[in-house]
């Protein structure tokens, strides 16, 4: 999951671009990196890190022009290492920069037939770079020395009949102007907004609303499943619909757990969602157990925090912080390699024992993925003196990997896969253990958009909404996917394609 920012503006625009990536810092904190355009050259500065340790006075200062691109990166597949940085850029045609979030399910294919059919040259084994390679050289194709919107649009349709998978991708032309684009399921989001400055108007697309939030940028919307939008380089703005069916079926785990709360995603609100998920999850409890004897509710910071109000509030219960954060440690989840997970679980959280003394608690969580994390959480607060300790997730359990731009961990690492709800308890150390409902998960974010035609539910339920994701495929995701593999990758650049 990557963070991705486009700003198009009569005025400079690497400050508000690196403003944005850290409103966006939550959706990747392995490197980060801004591009602009400035007379027709690209200047970039990228790096392994936070955006605040990769951009320094010196750097905002060189990244001169009026349109730009940002990025934030978390790595997938076994990679890190600052030569997947994006933005990336080609040189041909015109010059084309282009940042990504998302996966593309036929890869493999496409590097094939970018070498093969469309003579291009690959430099890493990122499907970032396939991206970039397609639509440049479907926006090749077009024939024109100074494509326009109609040209850009073209490009857009061919590039949506040949990737399979989940994107949404911002690109750069240089001295053209700046392209967004989304894939036709609409899984990975992204939204547009519009500031004016005098006579003349911004615009900026990002993956979530609070990117604009904060420069006072208006939202007008989401892009669209399959739909591009073109700002060329005198400031008007136009947008296509470019894929044959386009269907919304956005990825639910955004709204579970990758998501800002207060993000606006297809219309709906991240943070009313999860607080209709901890008012479920409430009423499944009192289903289950209407004699229930829970003390107190306590979250796991911070993505639970919401849920975790709404579902203390329904059971009429004490609400408590009883995990206190440290904000320097990054989202254990992401983390690369299980040893970096388990030590930065102690590091990241501290309990505070007075409200764990002799009570029963019940933990609230976004989500239960490899069992580690809440493993040792609940041992903290047995050590802190719970009598107790029960355990809710707020989704279901996550059986299946994602291919969809998360890097959910292989099916075998995902502590739900093969295992009972009983089950899952006694190997995570809970006296009690409760899920969400995969249809109440639904109801939650549908209530937000009833429009919405479905949602990219694959971790739970291992129906995938694009692409060929056979066994075969799968085996190849776990072996890039293993800690092992994980563990000996972190940190090394991704080895070359070899073409034969």
């Amino acid at each position: 999951m990557c963070g991705v920012v486009g700003i198009s503006s009569n005025e400079s625009v690497a400050a508000d671009i690196y403003d944005a990536l850290t409103m966006l810092q939550h959706r990747g904190q392995d490197a980060a990196g801004i591009m602009t355009c400035h007379r027709g050259q690209f200047l970039q500065r990228k790096g392994e890190g936070l955006v605040r340790d990769v951009f320094q006075a010196p750097h905002m200062e060189q990244l001169a022009g009026n349109f730009g691109l940002g990025h934030t990166r978390y790595p997938t597949q076994g990679s890190s290492g600052s030569a997947l940085a994006q933005p990336f850029y080609v040189n041909s045609p015109y010059g084309i920069a282009l940042a990504h979030n998302g996966n593309l399910t036929n890869s493999s294919a496409l590097s094939d037939e970018l070498y093969q059919t469309d003579l291009r040259h690959l430099n890493t084994d990122s499907d970032s770079e396939v991206l970039l390679n397609v639509f440049a050289h479907e926006l090749q194709r077009q024939g024109k020395l100074s494509p326009e919107a109609d040209d850009v649009f073209k490009a857009v349709s061919a590039l949506h009949a040949r990737c399979e998978g989940g994107y949404a991708a911002i690109a750069m032309i240089a001295n053209v102007g700046l392209v967004a684009f989304r894939d036709p399921n609409g899984i990975r989001p992204l939204v547009v907004g519009v500031k004016s400055q005098g006579e003349h108007k911004s615009y900026m697309v990002a993956s979530e609303s609070v990117a604009l939030d904060v420069l006072g940028y208006r939202l007008i919307g989401d892009v669209d499943p399959g739909e591009a939008l073109f700002i060329d380089a005198a400031g008007e703005f136009s947008r296509q619909q470019c894929a044959s069916n386009p269907k919304l079926k956005p990825c639910i785990f955004e709204h579970v757990y990758f998501a800002r709360p207060d993000s606006l995603m297809d219309g709906i609100s991240v943070y009313k969602t999860r607080m209709r998920q901890g008012e479920r999850l409430a009423h499944k409890i009192m289903r289950e157990r209407p004699n229930h004897d829970i003390d107190v509710v306590i979250p796991i910071p911070d993505t639970s925090r919401v849920a975790g109000q709404a579902l203390a509030h329904e059971l009429g219960v004490k609400f408590r912080e009883g995990f206190m954060k440290n904000r320097y440690i990054g989202r254990t989840f992401i983390m690369p390699g299980q040893t970096q997970r388990k030590k930065s679980v102690r590091q990241k959280l501290n309990p505070v024992p007075l409200e764990f003394e002799g009570k029963t608690v019940l933990l609230v969580d976004d989500s239960i993925v490899r069992g580690t994390t809440c493993q040792q959480i609940i041992q903290m607060a047995r050590d802190s003196g719970a009598k107790q300790v029960y355990f809710a997730s707020a989704a279901p359990p996550v059986r299946f990997p994602n291919v969809y731009g998360i890097d959910m961990p292989t099916a075998s690492e995902l502590v739900a896969h093969g295992r009972t709800i009983d089950e899952i308890s006694e190997h995570i150390g809970a006296d009690w253990l409760i899920y969400q409902e995969i249809d109440d998960l639904i109801e939650c974010s549908r209530e937000g958009n009833s429009l919405v035609d479905g949602f990219e539910l694959s971790v739970f339920d291992g129906q995938y909404q694009t692409g060929i994701i056979d066994d075969a495929y799968l085996i190849g995701l776990s072996d890039a996917r293993s800690d092992d593999s994980v563990d000996r990758a972190d940190g090394a650049l991704v080895g070359l394609h070899n073409r034969s």
